[in-house]
């Protein structure tokens, strides 16, 4: 397979709001490297239960934004909630691969009732810095994945078939290896980072008009 890959994309943070999202995902970051060190599948497994939200929830509310304004959303609803649905399958890919325990699944159910509410929340407050964080989250999902496929290069992860369910949704050969899965979702990641910074971008620039 061709890995569509190039140097991960950085934003710059510009200003306090940048700084705050791009300080609120280390931390976020600190607290996955503590519980899943090492363990990439399962902490694949709980970043995609968090990243499964953000699309949802500003899908949602540009959804009843758009009603109110009775305006078009020029096209941002669909790039949402479909990024939600490719996170999703990330989940439930991840989930085959990993086989998390019941502590670990009480973890993401956790982890996602936080978040939801405390997205939500600032989505309302400041879509702005919503999808900068998300756009900053993604960044991350992106090394950690390219630090995850290192590891199965090394060695020191076994690439394993790939679940039916990513060969299927992806498209992948029927003989793929987790190395592939890890590829393709890698580099949704890195659509989703490019998408919600420009998002973050365009919201700015209305702010200043």
């Amino acid at each position: 397979m061709t890995e569509n890959y190039q140097h991960p994309h950085h934003h710059e943070a510009r200003g306090f709001s940048d700084r705050l999202a791009y300080r609120i995902v280390k931390f976020m970051r600190f607290f996955a490297d503590v519980f899943f060190a090492g363990r990439y599948g399962h902490r694949a497994v709980v970043l995609e239960t968090v990243a499964a939200v953000p699309g949802m929830v500003g899908g949602a509310i540009q959804h009843l934004h758009s009603l109110r304004r009775m305006k078009e959303d020029d096209g941002w609803i669909k790039i949402l909630l479909d990024e939600a649905e490719n996170e999703r399958m990330h989940l439930l890919t991840f989930i085959q691969i990993a086989k998390p325990s019941l502590f670990e699944r009480l973890i993401v159910i956790i982890a996602q009732g936080v978040f939801y509410n405390l997205f939500f929340l600032l989505y309302l407050c400041s879509s702005r810095v919503a999808h900068r964080i998300v756009g900053y989250l993604e960044e991350e999902a992106v090394y950690s994945y390219t630090e995850y496929l290192e590891g199965v290069d090394s060695g020191k992860y076994d690439n394993v078939p790939a679940p039916q369910i990513a060969i299927d949704y992806w498209q992948l050969s029927p003989d793929a290896k987790l190395r592939d899965v890890i590829i393709v979702v890698r580099d949704d990641e890195a659509k989703h980072r490019d998408v919600n910074h420009d998002f973050a971008n365009q919201l700015e620039t209305r702010e200043k008009n």
